[in-house]
């Protein structure tokens, strides 16, 4: 125990010697050298993890021999504890799992306190801080299942599913807190500051010519039906279907609830030409610049309209004197624009509003095969002239033009169709496509980061084959990347 071992010269690392000297005869042996790399390899990892544990062993053994014994504890309930006796317990870290012993001080109706426990600042549950952490990293990226596999085959440790997902939601705990914060100011201390120089001391983080560009879209969960948003549950319960086994044409399942994905970043203005975007410009194009301080969550309990005021906080919060340009990247949702332009009225008024380029594209395509087949070359041309010119502020032009090639070619109303659909939806948001506005300003004009935030922070992790959620397993906000403070 602490109180015999601390006077008996014992060498807490003998396990750990007899290990590495175990590995090193393997390694010397006959039979390791007909071994390839590879078995090899193997070999080294397996013996070598189990080195690393008994050097985590030999170390808290050597934190357990130093302990010293006191005649009594006062916890933070402020009651004295007398009564001291060893206790042992388990830590799973990076490397396998050990075990801390320790000395327990208790009392009547008491909890046992353990001082090493706070100085060596252990987890109240079994899993070390390191183990904590690979969970927390590993889950970003994909699935439970994905991450207990990745964590088993890339450490000692073994973490069940459940674990790990009552891990990641006490790891996710704070998050909305600690956005809410106040920014971090400048921790250099008086004498630090007096000495630096005049300029550096009035440089902010971001440079103030850079652009603050915000970004939103949605992506549909399937969930429990009395987890569905009150209208979707409605449509549900009214909904029957022809057939049982799967859906007819036009029919829906109603059954996704909708998760809101919000983008802030801060990106240096990047001048392109309309000729560039298309390929017809054959002069370099400028390097693009390097986002910064991305920020992307999303929320399944949160309204739009409550993600995207977050959204709006988060800007001010970065720049609160609003000295930056602030831009915001749609991609034509209705109901998504109107909470925008209001969100926008609340908090500031020359927001630049630039609707996704790309989506644009898509309605191109659908008019083109109007007039031309799929996948032939003149519809792929009529397609680029058409975005060439909306590059060049061309709107009306664009719209006016298509119809009157309707019109002309005497489409029945059916046929021309989606020609009608596209000039509508070009003129409707005539204002969001000033995309010559954009390039010559060195504005983005396509929502690639939030669509990426759809697919990897929603749909890989949770857009699973036969999965279903709940409300109750998702407690906390979905969150992945996070800005420099």
């Amino acid at each position: 125990m602490p109180g015999e071992t601390k006077d008996a010269c014992i060498d807490e690392y003998v396990a750990a010697r007899e290990q590495f000297e175990k590995l090193m005869g393997e390694l010397r042996s006959e039979s390791s050298r007909i071994l390839e790399h590879g078995e090899v390899e193997s070999l080294i990892a397996r013996e070598g993890n189990e080195l690393l544990r008994r050097l985590m062993q030999g170390y808290l053994n050597q934190r357990t021999a130093a302990e010293e014994r006191h005649e009594g504890v006062t916890g933070a309930d402020g009651e004295e504890r007398r009564h001291c006796r060893a206790r042992s317990r388990s830590l799973v870290t990076l490397f396998g799992e050990v075990t801390v012993r320790r000395m327990g001080y208790s009392g009547a109706r008491l909890e046992s306190v353990f001082p090493l426990d706070a100085t060596l600042n252990l987890p109240p549950n079994k899993y070390s801080q390191g183990v904590r952490r690979k969970v927390g990293l590993e889950v970003a990226k994909g699935s439970f299942e994905e991450a207990v596999k990745a964590i088993q085959e890339g450490t000692g440790a073994e973490v069940p599913k459940r674990q790990a997902e009552e891990l990641s939601r006490a790891i996710s705990a704070d998050f909305e807190e600690f956005y809410a914060r106040p920014p971090v100011e400048d921790a250099r201390r008086p004498e630090e500051e007096a000495s630096a120089p005049e300029e550096e001391a009035r440089t902010p983080e971001g440079s103030s010519s850079d652009l603050l560009v915000m970004s939103t879209d949605g992506k549909g969960i399937v969930v429990r039906q009395q987890d569905l948003r009150e209208a979707t549950r409605k449509k549900a319960e009214a909904t029957t279907h022809k057939l049982k086994a799967r859906l007819s044409k036009g029919e829906k399942r109603n059954r996704k609830r909708m998760a809101t994905v919000a983008s802030v970043y801060e990106v240096a203005p990047h001048v392109r030409t309309a000729g560039q975007i298309m390929g017809q410009d054959e002069s370099s194009t400028p390097k693009r610049p390097k986002v910064r301080n991305k920020r992307v969550w999303a929320s399944l309990r949160q309204t739009p309209a409550e993600v995207i005021e977050e959204m709006f906080a988060e800007a001010e919060r970065r720049d609160p004197k609003q000295e930056r340009t602030w831009l915001v990247l749609v991609d034509g949702q209705e109901a998504q624009q109107r909470e925008v332009e209001a969100a926008i009225a609340r908090h500031r008024a020359d927001v630049v509003v630039i609707q996704d380029f790309v989506h644009v594209l898509e309605y191109l395509w659908k008019a083109a095969y109007c007039f031309h087949a799929e996948g032939t070359q003149e519809a792929e041309t009529w397609v680029l002239e058409r975005a060439y010119a909306l590059l060049q502020g061309k709107v009306s032009e664009v719209a006016a033009g298509m119809r009157r090639s309707a019109t002309r070619q005497g489409l029945s109303q059916e046929a021309r169709a989606p020609v009608d659909k596209c000039a509508d939806y070009l003129l409707k948001n005539k204002e969001r496509f000033d995309y010559a506005t954009a390039l010559a300003n060195g504005w983005p004009i396509a929502t690639g980061i939030i669509e990426g935030a759809c697919r990897h922070l929603v749909k890989d992790r949770m857009d699973l084959t036969g999965a279903r959620w709940s409300l109750e397993r998702i407690r906390n906000p979905l969150n992945w990347g996070r800005q420099a403070p």
